[in-house]
């Protein structure tokens, strides 16, 4: 007879966490923060209001850990996407890229992320969850392409918060202009080249 693990309370939190940030990213990217309320993701998550409020203070920090986790989501891709380059950092710049317009082919992503988030959270908390994840990927590529002479050495963070507005712009146009987007990008990062 097999005896089963018992939960820790930790784990029991974890998971009530998790389902509900779950159903709430789900109910985001379909309606909106706007059109989504807190009994809606309650129910969508099989708990009780209570629960969501013992998690979240509201609704609002509720999304701010769905767009943490989503801001997450997209790094851990485009790490993955440059790493798999090392000997080339542009080229690693580029693969990085890819990889975050595949991530943002997903319109509910699309929605979270650059539609309501900087309506919701305000600029300076999307900056603050941005420099924790996608712009601190994005600051240590290009760091890594200027200290191996490939690219012209200019101030890192200002050059990367360019960019980062550049693939957000690019990320909202439509689908069928994404690969002009994604060539004027591409263009810029070589033209950085030394």
């Amino acid at each position: 007879m097999q005896t089963e693990k018992r939960r820790t309370q930790a784990d029991r939190r974890a998971e009530t966490r998790a389902q509900l940030i779950a159903a709430a990213r789900a109910l985001f990217a379909e309606r909106g923060f706007a059109d989504t309320g807190t009994p809606e993701i309650a129910a969508a998550a099989g708990l009780t209001r209570g629960a969501l409020y013992h998690h979240f203070a509201d609704k609002t920090a509720l999304f701010a850990a769905v767009v943490e986790q989503e801001h997450a989501a997209v790094a851990a891709g485009i790490e993955a996407a440059g790493g798999a380059m090392p000997s080339d950092p542009v080229a690693a710049l580029l693969a990085g890229s890819e990889a975050f317009f595949a991530a943002m082919r997903d319109a509910g992503r699309r929605r979270i992320l650059l539609i309501d988030a900087p309506a919701v959270l305000g600029r300076t908390t999307l900056d603050e969850i941005d420099a924790r994840h996608g712009l601190e990927t994005l600051v240590c590529g290009l760091r890594d392409a200027m200290d191996a002479g490939v690219i012209r050495r200019l101030p890192v963070l200002p050059l990367a918060q360019l960019f980062g507005a550049l693939f957000d712009r690019a990320a909202l146009a439509e689908p069928d202009q994404q690969p002009e987007f994604q060539t004027a990008v591409a263009a810029m990062l070589d033209g950085l080249r030394t």
